[in-house]
């Protein structure tokens, strides 16, 4: 293992609302990146950005996107105008050279990203890019484009999945609660990393009803896939902000390295 690769993190994001609160979560996030070195420039791939095919935002001014809704006014007003990076994304296509990733120019930071790095990075002055989730392919896939892009790791760029290892929100209620399930999945899937079992977490349909639930759509599952296809052999792996929040949200994050 080379000890000056950067460490790659799967952040649990929940609600956009952690953005502008002071929790349990947020400071967990603050934490997080007092503990790395401060890096070069910032790639995340985010659940709240589903494409078909590959794209990677390769804008010098991504915009912030306020992409939900019912929220208090304060969150829709927040901004986070971090730079762009077009030369980062073009070294993300290189690496990617036979996924056909392509560069995007019309979509920017996505709640996914910025209410995560406007508590990591609220000076908003390390260069940020996103790689969209790509539908189109299969599961095993995003942890494939994972090691693929592992060499931005020596290059100071931080690599952050953002979404939720447990996220099923037609279940969620809005209390500090946990489901039987969701704590039984998010514990199963703590054990996998820790046992370096990533066939386990790729495939996981087998495990039953209980992934099922938990996984849901995916799209909040799929970033994780991204940074455990980024760990060396004998990396380290140390976890965060492990909780179950709302009955079937796990906040649980993930650090290699």
């Amino acid at each position: 293992m080379d000890n000056r690769l950067m460490p790659a993190l799967f952040m649990g994001h929940g609600s956009p609302m952690n953005a502008i609160e002071d929790n349990l979560f947020s400071r967990a996030w603050q934490e997080a990146a007092e503990q790395i070195p401060k890096p070069e420039a910032i790639l995340c791939i985010s659940a709240h950005w589903e494409t078909r095919g590959s794209f990677v935002t390769a804008m010098k001014r991504p915009r912030t996107i306020h992409d939900f809704y019912g929220f208090p006014q304060p969150l829709f007003n927040k901004q986070y105008p971090a730079p762009g990076s077009p030369e980062l994304a073009k070294r993300l296509i290189e690496l990617m050279n036979d996924s056909g990733v392509l560069e995007d120019h019309s979509w920017g930071l996505d709640h996914g990203t910025w209410s995560v790095l406007c508590q990591m990075y609220p000076e908003a002055d390390i260069p940020v890019i996103q790689l969209g989730l790509d539908r189109t392919v299969m599961t095993e896939a995003h942890y494939k484009l994972g090691s693929k892009l592992n060499p931005l790791r020596q290059e100071g760029v931080l690599v952050i999945g953002s979404g939720n290892l447990v996220h099923n929100l037609r279940m969620m209620v809005w209390e500090d609660t946990a489901f039987d399930w969701a704590v039984e999945y998010d514990g199963r899937v703590k054990q996998w990393i820790m046992e370096d079992d990533h066939s386990s977490i790729i495939q996981y349909e087998k495990y039953g009803q209980t992934a099922l639930l938990a996984v849901n759509s995916a799209e909040h599952y799929l970033p994780l896939l991204y940074i455990l296809g980024m760990k060396e052999k004998d990396e380290p792996v140390s976890f965060f902000a492990e909780k179950i929040w709302g009955g079937s949200i796990s906040m649980r994050c993930v650090r290699v390295g």
